[in-house]
């Protein structure tokens, strides 16, 4: 059992006797009474949103989750393939659990799967990947008034903003948490 105010994202809990993943959680002060935690939950069981508000001082059940090491080796329309980092053992994940993964990973990366109850229910990526720029407009000569700010697309087919400065080729470091360039890679 953990505080409503102990809740991270990712965290697995048990809501309404159902195991889901908590989203994202904003802390709220109401008019006159305590404090709460709007919360938005994925349940698990059947992929559907839930939002919910949860006092602050309220304990909820934290529901264990095994992570293992995987490499993403490729992905076959709407099934993505993940090989076991110590076993070698190769499974096959669907979009629903892999999500917009494929818009960061390239074969060959690391990823730690997450499993509830002995079946797989989501992909974390490392917080960075180093993607190549496929295509990018040039530069504009002397438009330098005010930050000009460009859209790039990554071998993998994600369009980032980037600098006016970055050119097709480039290596960049792009955050798949947010899906912000950071920077180049040298």
């Amino acid at each position: 059992m953990i505080k409503a105010t102990e809740m991270k994202k990712g965290m697995v809990i048990k809501i309404d006797e159902k195991p889901c993943q908590v989203l994202d959680y904003q802390h709220v002060k109401l008019g006159k009474g305590g404090a709460v935690l709007q919360t938005k939950f994925k349940c698990l069981l059947d992929n559907s949103t839930v939002n919910k508000r949860i006092r602050s001082e309220e304990s909820l059940e934290q529901i264990f989750v095994e992570k293992q090491k995987y490499e993403y080796i490729y992905s076959d329309g709407k099934e993505h393939i993940f090989m076991h980092k110590e076993t070698f053992e190769q499974i096959e994940l669907t979009d629903e659990t892999f999500e917009n993964g494929t818009l960061y990973c390239k074969p060959n990366t690391d990823v730690e799967v997450h499993y509830l109850d002995g079946k797989p229910f989501t992909v974390i990526m490392p917080n960075a990947v180093e993607l190549e720029v496929t295509d990018t407009p040039p530069a504009i000569k002397g438009a330098t008034a005010t930050n000009q700010y460009k859209k790039a697309t990554m071998e993998t087919g994600l369009i980032v903003t980037v600098p006016p400065f970055i050119e097709n080729g480039e290596m960049l470091r792009v955050d798949t948490r947010t899906g912000d360039y950071l920077e180049r890679v040298k």
